[in-house]
């Protein structure tokens, strides 16, 4: 290896590591907000990508077929749930169950968008609201429940989601054309159009993310909802609207990711699992906690695998995973234990 071999790994890293901090933020926002590990955040990237390529083939995304299936499942749920005398917020519901979906059905089957902004615009609002109908179908029914309950619910629902996908898009992988084809020399060393989208990208999104969590009073709800639950629905924060938006904020960040990677690499119906577990680490870097320090974990995830691959390909998987097991190690010496709350 010589400094250019070196600086191109580099450069691989940091991109890499780039979405795999976009995906730790949204785990950590996620845990954070509901203590649910999501496990199939990875699935949202895979879903935002191949939605991507099915609309740029002029095809109807099979993705907008789960969202109706999602909608209605929940709008059953939520009558099931007035029904038997629940307080239900009927705007929120109606938002998310038939605002947003009837939306996705006038974008895809009524405009049909052909510029790659469009198409884009559409995969969004065709992922994002896949976020909240799942976690009120499958999460918020739990909330009371323990962290090892959800964990177990969330590997469930994601072996459902890559049936899905399987089903959906097929086994063979798709591509879409990347949003620049400017290319630049940086000292001798190529660099694509592409990968500074990526970072651009995930730059903005970070600091839009810290503008929402500082300004903001959504912003502040999650954070409080994320300090103390019981304390938060006692100064009047619906906790589970925090929900609703927590996982709304996943699936998009999850659509960005798989919109940024689809020009890189092929991407199959699973490939979201890896890309997810990978941002897992970098989110184990940061105790499920600290959004910086998760940040950080990403690009020592993204550096690791860019190194690894060039020295031992076939074990940079296994290497990447292996970083999880010291910092496991490092955090049960200095945390202190905590009962779940009752």
């Amino acid at each position: 290896m010589d400094f250019q071999i070196a600086l191109l790994l580099g450069q691989d890293g940091i991109v890499n590591g780039a979405i795999y901090g976009l995906m730790a933020l949204a785990l950590v926002l996620v845990f954070s907000v509901t203590r649910v590990i999501f496990i199939p955040q990875g699935e949202f990237v895979a879903f935002g990508a191949l939605t991507m390529a099915m609309l740029q083939a002029g095809r109807a995304p099979a993705t907008l077929w789960l969202l109706l299936a999602l909608a209605t499942a929940v709008l059953v749920v939520e009558a099931w749930r007035w029904k038997s005398g629940a307080a239900v917020n009927w705007p929120a519901a109606l938002f998310w169950c038939v605002g947003l979906p009837a939306l996705a059905c006038v974008l895809v089957l009524g405009w049909k968008p052909v510029s790659m902004a469009a198409q884009a615009l559409v995969t969004l609002v065709l992922i994002t609201p896949l976020g909240p109908l799942l976690y009120r179908l499958a999460f918020r029914p739990l909330a009371d429940a323990s962290v090892l309950i959800l964990l177990i619910v969330s590997v469930a629902l994601h072996g459902i989601l890559v049936g899905l996908g399987l089903l959906f898009f097929g086994a063979e992988g798709s591509r879409t054309p990347p949003f620049s084809e400017a290319r630049f020399e940086l000292g001798n060393i190529p660099v694509s159009g592409q990968s500074l989208v990526v970072l651009g990208v995930t730059l903005v999104l970070v600091l839009l993310l810290f503008l929402f969590f500082g300004r903001s009073m959504v912003g502040k709800a999650l954070r409080a909802t994320a300090i103390n639950r019981v304390g938060a629905r006692l100064m009047g924060i619906p906790t589970d609207m925090s929900g609703d938006v927590s996982f709304a904020l996943a699936a998009l960040i999850g659509g960005v990711s798989g919109l940024l990677i689809a020009p890189l690499t092929t991407v199959y119906y699973d490939t979201g699992f890896l890309i997810g577990l990978k941002g897992f680490v970098a989110a184990i870097v940061g105790g499920l906690a600290s959004y910086p320090l998760a940040l950080a974990g990403a690009l020592l995830v993204g550096q690791l695998e860019a190194f690894a691959s060039f020295w031992a390909s076939a074990y940079k998987e296994v290497l990447v995973f292996t970083l999880i097991i010291p910092v496991l190690w490092w955090r049960s010496l200095n945390s202190r234990h905590v009962e779940d709350e009752e």
